[in-house]
């Protein structure tokens, strides 16, 4: 007895003393592993060309701007007679946007007042009907939802312009074409909104908070405004900022159903302004600087907007 006893004692002894140096060779530190977690399957070549096309697509975006900002500090003379891409003789920035701003007796700030009313109003009006009809969609059952859902998919494949002439028609029946209306009601809608607010409605609110709200005794607006819209911050903010930039770039709806320039966006009053280059060479500088201007309010929204981003998709995080 005593003799199987050591001999068992001694195997144990054996493979623990094996064991312990394997075991200790293969443990890692928490930091390495998360490190090489990190960087699995990433080749040197993979982050080149990743990092490749990224510059293209910077470059293919920044390249215009830089190219406005820069033909916007010369005269009219400089705009032909140097480098597109360079400055000119005469710095001329301010200057420029000052006739900018007072040309055609100030018809430019009327018609940027013209775009953000556009814009905000229907951007904001816009985001509000897409979240709330998203949220329907997303969380409530009743007959006809996919139907639904399927139909305003069929929408976002419909491009504006091919609206833009059936509306018309429809406005000059109901007298409301030259009117702020004309191209106001057309904003207030965005299928595509809709669509990314059911998508993210369905994956970010949980039933479970729902149902605790209702047990509570909250009515569904008051669990819509209080705890729906701050779940869906991030789809609010980037429905919000695409239909800004969709209206205030329009172009071709405002063509069609205004007449009067007091009316016009800056999208239809700088192409107001390029039509008289031929005959008016100054308004080659007049429309330079006016586009421009118009850029400053969409970084501005973007920058403003880019915290509620980082805000919304780090919710919930937790430290590790």
């Amino acid at each position: 007895m005593s003799t199987s006893t050591q001999t068992q004692g001694s195997s144990a002894h054996s493979t623990g003393g094996a064991g312990t140096p394997g075991a200790t060779s293969k443990r890692t530190k928490p930091g390495k592993a998360a490190r090489e977690s990190r960087t699995a399957g990433t080749k040197p070549t993979t982050t080149i060309i990743v990092t490749a096309i990224l510059v293209i697509v910077a470059l293919y975006f920044l390249v215009p701007v830089y190219w406005v900002i820069v033909n916007a500090t010369k005269s009219t003379e400089d705009l032909f007679g140097t480098n597109g891409f360079w400055l000119g003789n005469s710095f001329q920035l301010f200057s420029n946007l000052g006739d900018v701003l007072t040309a055609n007796g100030g018809a430019f700030p009327r018609w940027a007042l013209n775009s953000l009313l556009y814009s905000g109003v229907g951007a904001v009006f816009a985001c509000y009907f897409a979240v709330a009809a998203g949220y329907a969609l997303a969380k409530f059952e009743f007959p006809g939802r996919n139907a639904i859902f399927a139909f305003v998919l069929g929408g976002v494949l419909v491009p504006g312009t091919a609206t833009a002439l059936p509306l018309f028609l429809v406005f000059s029946k109901i007298g409301l074409t030259n009117t702020y209306w004309s191209v106001l009601i057309p904003s207030l809608l965005s299928p595509f909104g809709l669509f990314l607010a059911r998508i993210y409605a369905s994956a970010a609110i949980p039933d479970e908070v729902l149902e605790a709200a209702r047990m509570d005794g909250a009515s569904e607006m008051r669990i819509f405004h209080t705890i729906v819209l701050r779940q869906l911050v991030p789809a609010i903010v980037t429905i919000l900022l695409f239909q800004f930039v969709a209206i205030w770039n329009n172009y071709f709806l405002p063509l069609v159903m205004l007449a009067d320039e007091k009316l016009y966006p800056i999208t239809l009053g700088l192409n107001n302004w390029r039509a008289q280059t031929d005959r008016l060479p100054e308004f080659y500088q007049l429309t330079v600087g006016g586009a421009l201007l118009s850029v400053i309010p969409l970084a501005i929204l973007i920058i403003v907007l880019q915290r509620f981003w980082r805000g919304g998709l780090t919710e919930g995080s937790v430290k590790g």
